[in-house]
C-alpha cells in the first residue's frame, strides 16, 4: 500500500506514519491506513471518487460510504460540529461483563479509596479482571474523565486482588450512567491555537511516594489529547513533579503543531501551556540551574528550551480553575461533575448514529 501511494503522489506524514496526504494544485486528500481499515478524506468529492476507483484497481476493497463507525469510534454528524464517542463499544463492554442491569454511581473511583497491592484476597481467576481493564484502556481513547481511574487499576495487572476488581466493576457502573459521554469537535479559524493544562499530584502513591501527572491539549475548544501517567522516578518537591508534568505537555503540543503544520493549517505561535505551580512555571523560564533543580533529567528541560525559543509560553491558573485536577486524583462529587462538563460537550448519540449532515469522509475496507 505504501508503495502504490508513494507511487501515486502521496507524502507519508513524519508525525504519523499511518498517515498519507496528497496535494495537487488547490485540492488536498488525506490517507489514513491501520491495518485493512482507511479513511480517507478530501476537498474534492470527484477528486476522491476518481482516487478511490484507482485504488479498487490495485486493491480487493469495499466502499463502507460515510465514515460512522471506525476501530470502535462512534462517528455522528451535527450542524455545528462532529460528534466521537464509543457508546456501541462501551455498551457491549458492559453487556459482556454483566454490568448492564448495575447501578449507576456519580464518579469512576471514590474520593475516599486508596488501592494497595495487598488490600484484599488475590483473584484465583484474574483473567476477567485483565479483560476489563484492556477494555477500559481502549474506552479512554474518547473519555478522558476515566484516564486517572483506568490507570489505577491498570497498576495491578500482574497480581490482582478484590478490591482492584471492585474499583473496575466501578468504572463500569459510571460508565453506565454515562454512555453517551463523547468528545465534540467543532471547526476552528485558522490560524489554530494549541494550548495545554497539566497538573501533578505529588506523591500521590502511598506505597511508591511516586507522583502520578498529567496533561490535557486543546486544538481551540476543542479538546484532543490527554495522558494520566504516573512519574517514573520520585519527586522531591511539588515543583519538580508539576515542571516535569509542564515537559510531558510541551512534548506533545510540539507533536500536534509539527502535525498541523503537515496537514497545511496555520499554527499560532506561541503554544501556551498552563500550569497551577508558580515555581514550576519559574524553572521553565530561568536558565539558572538551583540545588534543587541539578538533579532533574536533562530531558525534563526541553519546555525551558520551548520556552526560550518563543514557541511555547508558560501561564499560571488557579488550582480551582485548573481542569487537568480531573486526572491526577479521585474527586468528590461535585468537582467531578464540575471538571466533566468542562471536558465534555453534551450531545445526544445512539447506537446507529445520527447523521444529518454528510462530510466529504469515506471508509474503506
Amino acid at each position: 500500500m505504501k508503495t502504490f501511494l508513494k507511487s501515486a503522489g502521496f507524502v507519508q506524514s513524519l508525525a504519523d506514519p499511518s498517515l498519507f496526504i496528497f496535494r495537487h494544485n488547490n485540492h488536498t486528500i488525506y490517507f489514513l491506513l491501520y491495518v485493512d481499515d482507511i479513511v480517507i478524506t478530501g476537498s474534492d468529492n470527484n477528486l476522491l471518487e476518481r482516487f478511490i476507483h484507482v485504488l479498487g484497481r490495485e486493491f480487493d476493497i469495499k466502499d463502507l460510504g460515510p465514515l460512522n463507525y471506525f476501530l470502535g469510534l462512534q462517528v455522528s454528524y451535527q450542524n455545528d460540529g462532529l460528534h466521537i464517542g464509543q457508546l456501541k463499544y462501551a455498551h457491549d463492554l458492559l453487556v459482556k461483563h454483566d454490568m448492564l442491569l448495575s447501578k449507576p454511581v456519580s464518579t469512576p473511583m471514590s474520593a475516599k479509596t486508596t488501592l494497595s497491592s495487598d488490600d484484599g484476597d488475590i483473584l484465583a481467576n484474574p483473567t476477567a479482571f485483565r479483560e476489563i481493564v484492556g477494555s477500559l484502556q481502549y474506552l479512554t481513547i474518547t473519555r478522558p474523565d476515566i484516564a486517572y481511574a483506568v490507570n489505577s487499576i491498570s497498576q495491578f495487572m500482574s497480581h490482582p486482588r478484590t478490591s482492584h476488581l471492585l474499583a473496575a466493576k466501578r468504572i463500569l457502573r459510571y460508565i453506565k450512567g454515562t454512555l453517551n459521554q463523547g468528545l465534540f469537535i467543532r471547526p476552528q479559524c485558522q490560524p489554530l491555537h494549541i494550548s495545554a493544562y497539566s497538573d501533578a499530584d505529588w506523591a500521590g502513591c502511598p506505597e511508591t511516594r511516586r507522583s502520578t501527572s498529567d496533561y490535557l491539549c486543546y486544538i481551540g475548544t476543542n479538546l484532543i489529547s490527554w495522558c494520566s501517567k504516573k512519574q517514573p522516578t520520585i519527586a522531591r518537591s511539588s515543583a519538580e513533579s508539576e515542571y516535569r508534568a509542564l515537559s510531558h505537555a510541551s512534548v506533545e503540543t510540539t507533536w500536534l503543531a509539527f502535525l498541523l503544520h503537515e496537514l497545511g493549517t496555520k499554527v499560532q505561535f506561541p503554544i501556551l501551556l498552563h500550569c497551577d505551580n508558580l515555581s514550576a512555571t519559574y524553572m521553565a523560564s530561568n536558565p539558572v540551574f538551583h540545588a534543587r533543580t541539578k538533579h532533574i533529567e536533562l530531558d525534563y528541560h526541553f519546555v525551558r528550551e520551548k520556552v526560550a525559543a518563543g514557541s511555547h509560553r508558560v501561564c499560571y491558573i488557579p488550582s480551582v480553575d485548573q481542569p487537568a485536577d480531573h486526572l491526577t486524583k479521585p474527586l468528590h462529587k461535585h468537582r467531578h461533575s464540575l471538571l466533566t462538563h468542562k471536558l465534555f460537550h453534551q450531545r445526544s448519540s445512539s447506537l446507529r448514529g445520527d447523521v444529518k449532515a454528510i462530510p466529504q469522509n469515506q471508509h474503506i475496507t
